[in-house]
């Protein structure tokens, strides 16, 4: 199945999760200095986009290494975005975020893997692997679907205050419900190619 630049657009950006990421920056970037929360949360999405894009650009050979098939990617990467679906729909009873830092945070958690988290590098693999001659289009969509989180997570404090923390739960919920939609169709269409290349071998 190929996936439109537009779909890819929406597909990077469910998985960055900006507005899920929103009461994660705020509670763990309370404790910074006001004037130090907008330069770290670009900062932490700079490492987070250069991670992804190291793996946009060189995840192949690491595929070619590992012997892992596009069909093998397919079911993993629809695996993977499942059950962080199932996350967002489902979140934690206490909210809570598993991590803890004092200080600064500097690369984790924020960066990654709330950005770059599994489900964002899978996701990046399997665009390349399914398509690699788009590669400048599946290169705009990072930039695009970075540029989103730049926006929300920027004004992360006064969207959390003006939506409410139920609104947010909301939102998310949302997204992890189409996130998981796309999730099935990415499964079953690596079990569809799966299934006909075995009868294609028989």
């Amino acid at each position: 199945m190929r996936a439109s630049f537009a779909s890819a657009v929406l597909l990077l950006v469910l998985v960055t999760d900006p507005l899920g990421n929103i009461p994660l920056f705020v509670g763990l970037l309370r404790q910074v200095d006001p004037a130090r929360r907008r330069p770290i949360i670009i900062r932490e999405l700079l490492f987070a986009t250069g991670i992804l894009l190291f793996f946009m650009l060189f995840g192949q050979r690491l595929l070619a290494l590992m012997h892992l098939t596009d069909t093998a990617m397919g079911i993993a990467g629809g695996v993977i975005l499942f059950l962080i679906a199932l996350k967002m729909v489902f979140p934690h009873p206490d909210g809570g975020t598993g991590y803890r830092v004092h200080g600064e945070p500097f690369l984790v958690p924020l960066a990654v893997p709330f950005i770059a988290g599994p489900s964002a590098i899978a996701t990046v693999l399997l665009l390349v692997s399914r398509d690699p001659g788009r590669m400048l289009e599946w290169m705009a969509a990072l930039a695009i679907a970075m540029a989103v989180s730049a926006a929300v997570l920027g004004f992360a404090e006064r969207i959390s205050e003006f939506l409410g923390e139920q609104v947010t739960l909301a939102f998310e919920r949302l997204m992890g419900l189409i996130l998981t939609a796309m999730a099935v169709q990415m499964l079953l269409g690596g079990i569809r190619t799966f299934v006909l290349g075995l009868r294609a071998g028989a």
